[in-house]
């Protein structure tokens, strides 16, 4: 909408030179080029244009402006892309729009005031420095991850945001409160360790609690997290990562762990390259998030029965969205955090010793192996094993490691792929079928010749700005290349239709100057491609008219295909 927040701060911001910092742009004419961040490509078929500021991408066919690539990119909604784009834009949200500072911007201000307090009661709080210290952090590293420490005190924050001026509701509408039935509100976070959870650009949105021991009464959970609201989501977000993501970038590599001590213990240890699913459930957007950065992810996860399921998981939902995954897997120690504790060596050596993911499987259900697999048990297990081959989206390592079992068990090559292709390959836990569809090979777009040399035409009419030299083959362009014509033809601006819009944004894109005589010869091969198609519908019009004994129409028919094979 225009004179909207949105469209003001579009008019501060050069998307090429907020792109540049996201991705190296090369120049293409009047416009820029580079390859596409969100599908694998070799040469680049992403484009930008400076003059409509927008981006798309020929590949897989994405695109929209500013705002939607940074919501793309970065896996957050348009609230959070609105905040860091008018920060970047020099825009105060809450001078220009209130309304819109009030229902998320406020909530940064709340976190960030939550994360002081907690951070200055860490240092007044003697037993809580003591836990921490214990487990093995040092004070530099509390200070570096502002872990914090909520007080007992049913209250103690509200009243903080209360004597600075905030209103108890918005407090609610935060997470950092909650009410009761009789109306009474308290603090969320009571008698726990904080850990602030920060967006990608550093943004504190959440936090983690973790009880301290002395207060652990078995009443409540061990960890609360924050709840669900307009800035966090925790199905996106992973802890540390705004810290981290630059390491994981340098490293192709990223370590994946469950919670925030294993996190800072691993960061304290030297492991850059490491992020926390902050104890919830992994799901695909996390690993979208990763797979942007890294296509090697190595996973942990506790030695028991419900470590090693979840551990499982992860591994599945991450080879089904083409990483290639490795498995660190402690003897000796319950998790990162604790090997750490006991010596940082311990962890690097563990590292080294990452184990790939079909490896960790055979060693997993493949260990008790006799040969004879007549019996149920090891033939379940070799199925399950098979599944977890049929889940890897490379058809060349599917069959290295099918190679790989077929020596390990003495089973043939052919007999295991027949095996595997008799089984389903099971939904991906936590990805939408819509997801699943993203995560395939992208479609291409479907053009017909003559509207391929109709876009090469228009784009290159588009740097002349001359619409006059395609009045004499406008009438071979196809109704909605018309409609395009017409429309850039009388200066433009943004059009109602989307489809229109769509092609507009397109022939911009790949706009530039050509040869005269290409030029030319485009628009004799757009009149042979026209004469072409007209003469086969033409032939198919005649045989129908004929069937229904449509005199006039096969009269029309016949003429107009002699006319045009003259």
């Amino acid at each position: 909408m225009a004179g909207s927040t949105a469209e003001i701060i579009k008019e501060k911001l050069d998307i090429a030179e907020f792109l540049k910092g996201y991705i190296q742009l090369q120049p293409a004419g009047r416009n820029f080029k580079a390859l596409c961040p969100f599908h694998k490509e070799k040469s680049p078929s992403f484009m930008i244009s400076a003059e409509r500021q927008n981006w798309h991408c020929f590949g897989c066919n994405l695109g929209g402006d500013i705002f939607t690539f940074l919501m793309r990119y970065e896996n957050i909604e348009f609230a959070e892309a609105l905040r860091i784009l008018a920060d970047k834009a020099g825009v105060e949200l809450q001078r220009l729009n209130p309304g819109e500072h009030k229902y998320f911007g406020l909530l940064y201000e709340l976190n960030e005031f939550a994360k002081d307090f907690f951070v200055n009661e860490l240092k007044n709080f003697k037993p809580a420095q003591e836990y921490l210290l214990k487990r093995g952090l040092r004070e530099e590293t509390m200070r570096e991850f502002g872990i914090g420490f909520a007080p007992s005190n049913p209250d103690q924050l509200n009243i903080r945001f209360l004597n600075a001026g905030y209103d108890p509701a918005d407090v609610l509408r935060s997470g950092l409160a909650v009410k009761t039935e009789r109306g009474r509100q308290f603090d969320r976070f009571r008698g726990r360790v904080m850990f602030p959870i920060s967006n990608t650009f550093g943004k504190v949105v959440g936090f983690t609690g973790r009880i301290l021991p002395e207060f652990d009464t078995g009443q409540f959970g061990k960890y609360i997290n924050s709840p669900e609201t307009p800035i966090f989501n925790k199905s996106k977000l992973l802890y540390g990562f705004d810290k981290t993501k630059e390491f994981i970038r340098e490293a192709k590599s990223v370590f994946l762990v469950e919670g925030q001590m294993d996190l800072v213990m691993s960061w304290q240890a030297g492991i850059k390259n490491v992020v926390a699913s902050s104890g919830t459930a992994l799901t695909a957007e996390h690993l979208k998030s990763l797979k942007r950065i890294t296509d090697e992810l190595i996973v942990t996860f506790d030695s028991d029965e419900a470590g090693l399921k979840a551990g499982e998981r992860a591994i599945d939902l991450a080879q089904g969205l083409d990483f290639n995954v490795k498995v660190v897997v402690f003897s000796k120690f319950k998790d990162p955090a604790d090997a750490v504790a006991a010596s940082p060596d311990n962890l690097i050596e563990a590292l080294a010793l990452a184990k790939p993911a079909p490896e960790f499987y055979f060693e997993r259900y493949l260990s008790n192996l006799t040969g004879d697999f007549r019996g149920r048990d090891h033939i379940n297990n070799l199925r399950i094993v098979l599944g977890k081959m049929k889940a890897i989206t490379s058809p060349v390592q599917r069959q290295a490691w099918l190679l790989d079992l077929s020596k390990k068990t003495k089973i043939d090559l052919s007999v295991l792929i027949e095996e595997l292709d008799k089984l389903e390959l099971p939904k991906n836990p936590g990805v939408k079928e819509s997801e699943e569809g993203e995560n395939q090979q992208f479609v291409e777009r479907k053009i017909s010749r003559k509207d391929l040399i109709t876009e090469r035409l228009l784009s290159a009419t588009l740097v002349k700005k001359n619409f006059e030299i395609l009045t004499d083959v406008v009438n071979y362009f196809s109704p909605e290349y018309i409609n395009v014509f017409n429309f850039l033809k009388s200066g433009g601006g943004k059009n109602e239709d989307l489809r229109v819009e769509s092609l507009i944004n397109l022939i911009a894109l790949r706009s530039e100057e050509i040869p005269e005589m290409e030029f030319i010869d485009l628009k004799k091969h757009l009149e042979r491609e026209y004469l072409s198609n007209r003469r086969t519908e033409l032939t198919s019009q005649i045989k129908i008219a004929e069937a229904k004994n449509d005199e006039e129409l096969l009269r029309l028919s016949i003429e107009e295909l002699q006319k045009l094979s003259k």
